[in-house]
């Protein structure tokens, strides 16, 4: 199968408000904007993450589609949802894939670029 035209695009915010001011670890919110400019219905229909501390220390995340659902996207549709991590540095980063479907039942891995969580005044 050849690789479907679809883009997945990824906006990163830090949210020091939804943590105990004395807290040790660091929560941020991910935007993620899915857009389908291929000519096939598709489906997404499982995620998986990988989250990396700047210690190393690593956790994943996979269950069925994302904020509880699973989204249909037409050709020429897309779909945006906003999610959250907590780390344990001010600086990590997140890399991941999408199991999507197409309508006749095949399966592809939509991959997704490593990103990176930072609160904004560690980074220049």
């Amino acid at each position: 199968m050849d690789v479907l035209d679809i883009k997945v695009r990824v906006k990163t915010r830090h949210l020091p408000e939804h943590l105990p001011s004395d807290s040790k670890q660091f929560a941020f919110a991910y935007h993620i904007t899915i857009e389908n400019n291929s000519d096939k219905t598709v489906q997404l229909i499982n995620r998986y993450w990988k989250i990396t501390d700047a210690n190393g220390k690593t956790s994943e995340v996979q269950g069925a589609g994302v904020v509880g659902k699973q989204p249909i996207l037409k050709a020429g549709e897309q779909f945006e949802y906003t999610s959250g991590a907590v780390i344990d540095t001010p600086v990590g980063n997140m890399e991941g894939y999408y199991e999507m479907e197409l309508e006749d039942g095949e399966r592809f891995r939509l991959p997704i670029d490593i990103f990176r969580l930072a609160i904004p005044s560690i980074l220049h």
